[in-house]
């Protein structure tokens, strides 16, 4: 029997540089709850008050926001505190998936294989070297916003100052040769992994978001020795954030065989485009099922986490 949900609201939009992709989620997960027949809406948000929460008139929240203040624990502290179920991750979980710092200490301390890496703070600037190639990131952005790989020293003080103009601490990280894999975590279990092979230098913004930039093969083409280890390495990942029901576990099959955890995503990208979707469809698992099962994450006692 179909647990009544009462009216969801799919929220989408937010204040962050992933806004449009947030949309797209959004409008894509609400025609399938509408298509499994539940009653929902969209909800398309700025930075809302909790009274503006309150005054939406929602039973449950279906979160599709991407980025700061809808991956990090700000949207979900506000439901709790308004008593409005929702889907995913909790806070805390949340605010580790999004804090890269924070995360990858977790993911160091549970023998989880990360790339080398240095982080900067208040304008700092680099104390080690990594070799030719070096990743700079923001510490808590998504969708590779702010993220560039340098290869020229003289590049170097761009790409940092770039990566500081979303965030207050920036990550640099050692490139690491290999196949960029990403595993989708549903309902606490790993599904197909994915390879993915970009058309550009990596997996950034127009790559992930632009048709025909990026070849995406799954089952990824490796062995099942590769594919269990991958796959072990993101239940790992996603556990030990503490995680809820569903996740996406960005990772580097590097040439020596290790899978090298970049980051945890705690509220996927469901657009056309998206990974989980991709990983859920060569599972057998339709756009409209996953869409419900990830729903059934906002069954939970209301604990505040």
């Amino acid at each position: 029997m179909k647990k009544d949900y009462g009216r969801i609201g799919v929220l989408m939009g937010g204040p962050s540089a992933e806004r449009e992709v947030s949309l797209r989620s959004g409008k894509a997960i609400l025609e399938a709850l509408l298509e499994r027949g539940y009653d929902a809406r969209p909800v398309e948000l700025g930075m809302p008050t909790k009274e503006e929460l309150k005054s939406l008139g929602i039973d449950t929240a279906f979160i599709a926001l991407h980025g700061t203040f809808g991956e990090d624990g700000q949207i979900q502290s506000m439901l709790e505190e308004v008593n409005i179920p929702y889907t995913g991750s909790k806070v805390r979980a949340s605010r580790l998936g999004m804090d890269k710092v924070a995360s990858r200490k977790l993911f160091e301390e549970n023998k989880l294989f990360v790339p080398r890496y240095e982080v900067l703070t208040n304008g700092t600037r680099p104390a080690l070297g990594f070799g030719k190639q070096i990743v700079v990131k923001p510490s808590a952005q998504g969708s590779s916003v702010g993220v560039t790989i340098v290869e020229k020293q003289e590049d170097m003080e761009e790409a940092i100052d770039k990566a500081f103009g979303f965030g207050e601490a920036v990550i640099l990280e050692e490139f690491i040769e290999g196949k960029e894999l990403t595993v989708g975590i549903l309902d606490d279990k790993p599904l197909p992994v994915i390879q993915l092979v970009p058309k550009r230098k990596f997996y950034d913004e127009v790559a992930k978001y632009t048709s025909g930039m990026t070849e995406y093969l799954v089952p990824a083409p490796i062995s099942k020795l590769e594919s269990d280890m991958a796959q072990d390495a993101a239940v790992r990942a996603h556990k030990c954030l503490g995680c809820a029901s569903f996740s996406r576990v960005d990772m580097i099959l590097s040439r020596d065989e290790r899978a090298v955890v970049l980051e945890v995503n705690t509220i996927p990208g469901m657009t056309q485009l998206s990974l989980l979707p991709k990983a859920a469809s060569a599972a057998g698992i339709s756009f409209a099922e996953l869409c419900e099962r990830m729903l059934k994450s906002a069954d939970r006692d209301g604990k505040k986490t």
